[in-house]
């Protein structure tokens, strides 16, 4: 997507501006939100030009020729950057929900079949073009609902051929020039055994590091490469020696981690540097103080806790209050968590993970954009930054979570384009 040219666009009287700022602890809170009243943004090139109280922004001898854009009574936030969702499937999986409702637990859905599973044989029946066009809607979805960059895995296909059909998919939305929404790419081989090796795990690790990941590198369609690291997928072995076949390539490091049972992705992610550990719902104490003393970000997903009805959220408020880096994001996939809302997320963190609104605000966008490396440039609005806005039509930010399942936004704003507006619509 081409950025703006002049004239630059004047965001101003909002009623708050809302920012986060990472801090330079060695331990005690890693992200503040800072919230600036009757805030403005002026915003050049599709960078973030000036920033303040609305009177001192307008100074600015560049507003004046700038196109003015009035948000009163409004909040002027970063848009939320999602750090982990599974953005191109085949199908749904509400045959799964209803099972799971009627007691049916995520792991005996698994045994039979079903799960990740499912997914990877409806999608490896779906050609590409088909595939791509249920992901670019998904994109506009995830704009509407104030989200400007999500980082996407692979992992429904789990062959070569397939894995790197979603990957292709993944690089086609990004230039698509009516795709907005910004995608980083991930790579998940690893995200179940299949069932043609089912009776050989090995030989599928085998695949992943000698054949899988070369041609994912070469084609340069990754960025990252995770692994569920869980009971009855892939041992800390096995993610270990996939991951390190992975940084051999050039790829950055991401752990699906301690999320249905205590498996110690967590100390692995640590021991191999990786940028995140993901889920995190079974981590031990001793890996909390791990994650806090580490440079690796704490990525919680409580919507799939949510979703699966089983209560077991990650630690949010231990993590935060030992120091640790804290990242929110939806886990969008059709199976466990299906949404594409990180507002949900932030309602789901406040009254289940007992994250305050600043401190999840703060996490859905800054300490997104830290899990996915991109923290200069995204997740905050500041001068010098992209600029990836939303505008909330509310008054005050901490009612965004509170108004649990509404879509608050009124506008957005990728790389200082105004994609959409629906106050000048109505």
């Amino acid at each position: 997507m081409p950025e703006q040219d002049s004239p630059g666009l004047f965001i101003h009287s909002a009623a708050q501006l809302i920012t986060p700022e990472l801090l330079d602890r060695v331990s005690g809170p890693k992200l503040m939100l800072r919230i600036i009243p009757d805030g403005a943004v002026l915003i050049e090139d599709g960078q973030i030009a000036s920033v303040g109280i609305t009177e001192a922004v307008r100074r600015d001898g560049r507003a004046g020729a700038a196109v003015t854009l009035d948000a009163s009574n409004c909040v002027i936030a970063p848009g939320f950057v999602d750090s982990h969702t599974h953005l191109v499937f085949a199908a749904n999986r509400h045959e799964e929900y209803e099972m799971r409702i009627r007691g049916a637990s995520y792991e005996s859905i698994a045994a039979l079949g079903g799960g990740i599973r499912n997914s990877v044989r409806r999608l490896r029946s779906v050609e590409e073009d088909e595939l791509f066009e249920a992901a670019r809607q998904r994109c506009t979805r995830f704009l509407e609902y104030g989200t400007t960059t999500i980082e996407a895995k692979s992992g429904y296909g789990l062959d070569l051929e397939n894995e790197l059909k979603i990957l292709r998919i993944i690089a086609r939305l990004n230039e698509d020039p009516e795709v907005s929404l910004e995608i980083i790419p991930t790579f998940l081989g690893a995200h179940e055994v299949p069932d043609e090796f089912r009776d050989h795990p090995t030989k599928y690790v085998d695949l992943i590091c000698e054949q899988m990941l070369p041609r994912v590198t070469e084609d340069q369609l990754a960025t990252f490469c995770d692994v569920f690291c869980e009971a009855g997928v892939f041992t800390v072995e096995q993610s270990r020696r996939i991951l390190i076949a992975a940084q051999s390539f050039g790829l950055k490091l991401k752990i699906h981690a301690d999320q249905l049972s205590h498996s110690g992705g967590a100390r692995l992610a640590v021991e191999l540097g990786a940028i995140s550990a993901d889920h995190l719902e079974h981590i031990k104490e001793d890996e909390v103080a791990l994650l806090a003393e580490s440079k690796v970000v704490a990525t919680l997903l409580p919507g799939a806790a949510f979703h699966l009805g089983t209560n077991q959220f990650a630690p949010a408020r231990r993590l935060l209050d030992a120091g640790a880096l804290v990242a929110l994001a939806t886990d969008f996939n059709p199976g466990t968590s299906p949404t594409v809302s990180m507002q949900v997320i932030l309602s789901i963190a406040g009254s289940s993970l007992w994250m305050t609104p600043s401190e999840s605000f703060a996490a859905a966008t800054l300490g997104g954009a830290c899990a996915l490396g991109c923290q200069h440039r995204m997740g905050s609005i500041q001068e010098g930054k992209q600029a990836d806005l939303v505008i909330f039509e509310v008054n005050d930010y901490r009612l965004v979570p509170y108004h649990y399942g509404m879509n608050s936004v009124r506008a957005v704003i990728k790389k200082g384009q105004l994609l959409f507006d629906h106050q000048k619509r109505g």
